[in-house]
């Protein structure tokens, strides 16, 4: 019982509700690029203008710790946090990740831009990034500049080759 309740406090099922009448708080599947991404979506106002996360690692969700300090930013943004392929609730045990790659990594950044771009209806959001989502932030900025209205960063990767023979390129 209690690794149970450890495995639900590292790996929560659930997101905190926000009140109020346009909020969203959400935990959700979606398959991008062939396979499912962990998405999770908060903000007081779902028409505030979006920030999509990109967590560092590799392999590091940032899934479990965002309500302790993202709040401040949900009243005036939806904040978007998804576990990249192969991390988190984005691992799924059976599956191959033999070509996992920077490169894709980055196609999957862009497509979940996509997909939340359509749902929100809205033409560009802001990315932000961290550590080793510094790598693939940038390249999706550089990418597809039109898809992003800011980029923000923090903790950048200062070695990008580095990040290319760790162990995901």
């Amino acid at each position: 019982m209690i690794l149970l309740v450890g495995l639900a406090l590292i790996f929560p099922t659930w997101t905190p509700e926000i009140d109020g009448v346009n909020s969203i708080s959400v935990l959700e599947q979606v398959e991008i690029n062939g396979t499912g991404h962990e998405l999770m979506i908060r903000g007081q106002d779902k028409n505030n203008p979006i920030i999509i996360v990109v967590h560092g690692g590799p392999g590091v969700s940032q899934i479990p710790y965002v309500t302790k300090y993202q709040d401040l930013l949900e009243k005036n943004f939806t904040i978007v946090q998804y576990d990249q392929r192969a991390s988190g609730k984005s691992y799924h045990f059976g599956e191959d990740y033999s070509n996992l790659s920077t490169d894709l990594l980055v196609k999957d950044l862009l497509a979940v831009t996509d997909y939340i771009s359509t749902r929100f209806n809205q033409k560009k959001v802001i990315l932000a990034s961290h550590s080793f989502g510094t790598y693939i932030g940038i390249q999706a900025a550089e990418q597809a500049p039109d898809k992003y209205e800011a980029y923000k960063r923090e903790d950048a990767v200062e070695d990008w080759e580095v990040c290319k023979v760790s162990g995901t390129n």
